[in-house]
């Protein structure tokens, strides 16, 4: 009997490791092996939303961010969102991600959990939180491309990933990817590796809590419209 999408995401994330080299003052975080209960709760959401066998679009993050998939273990999902949205509880963790508030926000004007999910699929490229040390001995959200050599170190295993995420039974005509200069990126591995037909750049939500809040409506009409 062949797997549904979920059980087919619930393995990749079950399996997900990355054992290459990191630039000095870099660390992967790794919640589905670090966490106990993301593995649990990242159960409950796929076999909630993707308990079938049907095709969806790809939505492509950059990276996960330490208090978004991070801990859940759900691309772009607080556990605010996680439980306000999902109707799943995380116990061992209370988190605040603003680009999930646009997400949802987004989400809930397409029609909802149930409805946006029935046709995408979110995840990135390098699906594991990147955390660098700066100069106050602090640890801070990183993003693939935010140094050169970063980016030549995992860039073959962002390949594979993507590679990995298509064969989840992924519709590969159009995918909407999310941040410009990720984009810029997808678009340099995608000429390489013919991976997609169409690229769509859309702003990344972080960008738009951080930058444009006051213009965020606009941009969920954006996304809507470049969506339908």
């Amino acid at each position: 009997m062949n797997k549904t999408f979920a059980e087919k995401v619930i393995e990749f994330n079950q399996h997900l490791i990355y054992t290459g080299k990191l630039p000095p003052d870099y660390r992967v975080i790794n919640p589905f092996q670090e966490l106990p209960e993301t593995d649990s709760v990242m159960q409950q959401f796929y076999r909630k939303y993707y308990d079938d066998q049907q095709r969806r679009q790809f939505i492509i993050g950059i990276n996960p961010s330490r208090h978004g998939a991070g801990i859940t273990g759900v691309p772009f999902t607080d556990t605010k969102r996680l439980a306000s949205a999902c109707g799943i509880t995380m116990h061992s963790a209370h988190t605040h991600e603003i680009s999930s508030v646009f997400m949802y926000d987004l989400i809930k004007e397409y029609g909802g959990t149930k409805q946006f999910y029935n046709r995408f699929y979110i995840n990135s490229p390098f699906p594991l939180a990147i955390i660098r040390r700066n100069a106050a001995n602090q640890w801070i959200n990183a993003n693939y491309y935010d140094d050169t050599l970063l980016f030549e170190l995992v860039k073959n295993f962002m390949i594979q990933t993507l590679k990995k995420h298509i064969d989840l039974g992924l519709d590969t005509s159009e995918v909407y990817v999310l941040g410009i200069k990720n984009a810029k990126y997808i678009h340099k591995l995608n000429q390489q590796e013919k991976l997609f037909e169409r690229i769509h750049a859309l702003e990344h939500p972080r960008f738009i809590q951080q930058y444009k809040f006051h213009q965020r409506q606009d941009y969920i009409t954006k996304f809507l419209n470049i969506f339908d």
